[in-house]
């Protein structure tokens, strides 16, 4: 029989990779999405478009089970988390909608006036999704008021503090990088020529941001580097993660726009690597007494028989939704074409 312990400790795992398959993925089509805004003309638009159109829906799948696997695996987490960011959570609803709307009926009519309606709320519904789950992010690092019953206490103006302000933007400038560098592997001809110089700026304000906000959480936040000085050795995620961030603008400059574009992706995989490594064993922190009325993996689990039905149904489900996933991908490789399909 599987301890208590190790099935928690699993099935956070399995949710922390949820987050990331859901980062990866659709993170460049919020990237897309926010760039989009910045092409002129309309058979661009339409290129960055059917770019993501194959694949974006099916991206939103891998949030819809990472919120699955946290009501399912750790119930008392879900309903704090949607308490505390319950006006957070109506506008990455809102965002989710508003963008899923926008892609289905700009094609619908040809009017100019229709089409720019339509592109600006598919701007907007990108770039509110990335500013909330970046400003969640930063919360759950930093920490929110919580009492006894481990209940949040705290008010909307808490949320909306400094430093989740700041992961907010930081999050906005990784996915909008990633946009780009999807945008860049997937286009050729003049739109591929002003990608290239769009995606100069993008890294550059990624990195401005990730400076910044890697110093704000040294210095403000001790407490997510605790695990590198127990365990020493996973500080290499960290220099893993430099040095793949400074490999994007090397591959981008050689015009290996695969590379970069998988360079990409590891670092996002570093990044909410070391925020769940930082974190654990805390999911929800609080502000005030972390030690005692904090949210951990094992304070917060469901019983023993519930994880090991979980892990039945993710040994069952996991290898489907991955297979799907390489399938979509492989189906839709290559160049994006035009055609009277298109978006």
């Amino acid at each position: 029989m599987i301890p208590l312990s190790d099935l928690e400790f699993g099935w956070f795992t399995i949710f922390v990779i949820l987050l990331i398959g859901y980062a990866v993925l659709d993170g460049f089509d919020l990237g897309v999405g926010m760039l989009h805004l910045f092409a002129k003309k309309d058979i661009e638009r339409r290129t960055m478009l059917n770019a993501i159109g194959p694949v974006w829906d099916g991206n939103e799948v891998w949030l819809v089970t990472a919120g699955g696997a946290l009501f399912a695996g750790f119930p008392d987490i879900y309903a704090t988390i949607l308490s505390a960011f319950y006006m957070p959570v109506m506008l990455l609803l809102f965002g989710l909608i508003l963008r899923a709307v926008a892609i289905e009926f700009r094609s619908k009519k040809k009017m100019q006036w229709w089409r720019t309606c339509w592109d600006l709320a598919f701007f907007s519904g990108s770039f509110i999704i990335s500013l909330v789950l970046g400003i969640a992010l930063g919360n759950l690092i930093r920490g929110i008021s919580l009492n006894e019953s481990k209940e949040f206490i705290g008010t909307i103006e808490m949320i909306l503090n400094p430093y989740a302000l700041l992961v907010g933007l930081f999050t906005v400038s990784l996915f909008a990088m990633h946009g780009s560098i999807y945008i860049l592997m997937k286009t050729e001809g003049e739109l591929h020529d002003k990608m290239r110089a769009w995606t100069t700026p993008c890294i550059i304000f990624f990195i401005i941001n990730y400076a910044i906000t890697t110093m704000a959480t040294l210095i403000y936040m001790p407490h997510m580097i605790k695990v590198f000085h127990d365990r020493p050795l996973l500080f290499l995620i960290g220099v893993i993660n430099i040095l793949i961030v400074a490999n994007i603008p090397r591959e981008i400059s050689r015009g290996r726009d695969v590379r970069a574009f998988i360079s990409s992706c590891i670092n996002m995989i570093c990044l909410l690597s070391l925020y769940a490594m930082g974190t654990y064993p805390i999911v929800v922190r609080d502000i005030h007494q972390p030690d005692i009325l904090s949210l951990t993996v094992y304070n917060s689990a469901s019983s023993k028989l519930t994880l090991e039905i979980l892990f039945f149904i993710a040994i069952i489900g996991m290898p489907l939704v991955i297979a799907y996933t390489l399938a979509v991908y492989i189906i839709f490789r290559g160049k994006v074409k035009l055609d009277h399909h298109s978006y």
